[in-house]
């Protein structure tokens, strides 16, 4: 696919004898959202951790955009436009919102051991600079009005949303999120959908774990399914609801809808 933004070729990663991801090869086409089903222990978190630094894998490459990425950390990968989020959001408690999301630039100026010999003026323009973004991206996600609570407090949706505002502040190309509509409320999902559809309009490029197959079926295209590590199948969904394996195995109820 010559328009893919990431590609994987042969990507594998066993724990102990068990194989998790297994010779997986997949091109994630540019501007896309590309849906990642399968059941519960299908591999998909395995491979999002193989793709994005969390995991080595033990064969196989990862490109960004031709670039061989394979194995780099997930701060330098962040630095280099992918960033990702998580099953279940960790944010720093005791922070508030706002310093949860002005924390997520990496190699800021005060952080660096030269940070103290520098000069004060710099690291105070820089912390301005990522308090005025930082603010920008709250304001886009609706959470401007939850910034100065702490982060602990806030809703298992809210904390979704304050996720993706964080990987905001890398500027990435390539987003990956793993199961952001899990608990989230019917509102704060449909706030998630609209952020990603006008994210993809300035041509971000999603891919999206996710259980919730209205959400696959309405807002993913292509969908792309594993099972046992291996991918299954890859296509749209009109595709997907007439698949022998999706509509047998996995989507049930929904393609007999």
């Amino acid at each position: 696919m010559t328009d893919a933004i990431l590609s994987t070729n042969g990507l594998t990663h066993n724990f102990g004898a068990f194989r998790a991801v297994d010779d997986i090869s997949i091109s994630i086409k540019k501007g896309s959202i590309t849906g990642l089903i399968g059941p519960n222990g299908a591999g998909k978190s395995t491979f999002f951790n193989a793709i994005t630094g969390y995991l080595t894998p033990m064969s196989g490459t990862v490109t960004l955009e031709g670039k061989d990425i394979t194995g780099q950390s997930p701060e330098r990968l962040f630095v280099g436009g992918m960033g990702r989020t998580f099953q279940i959001p960790r944010p720093f408690a005791r922070m508030t919102v706002l310093e949860n999301v002005m924390l997520a630039p990496v190699a800021q100026i005060g952080e660096t051991l030269l940070g103290p010999f520098l000069s004060r003026k710099a690291i105070e323009a820089q912390e301005r600079a990522i308090h005025a973004r930082a603010m920008e991206i709250l304001e886009f996600m609706t959470l401007t009005p939850l910034a100065d609570h702490p982060a602990g407090k806030i809703s298992g949706g809210q904390m979704k949303l304050l996720e993706l505002a964080r990987v905001l502040m890398g500027d990435p190309k390539m987003i990956l999120l793993d199961e952001p509509a899990a608990g989230v409320n019917p509102s704060l999902t449909g706030t998630l959908i609209e952020k990603i559809e006008a994210l993809n309009a300035q041509d971000k490029t999603f891919v999206i774990i996710e259980h919730n197959m209205d959400f696959i079926m309405r807002h993913c295209n292509p969908i792309i399914a594993l099972a046992e590590g291996r991918v299954v199948f890859e296509g749209n969904a009109e595709e997907a609801l007439q698949s022998p394996i999706l509509r047998d195995a996995y989507l049930g109820a929904t393609a007999n809808a």
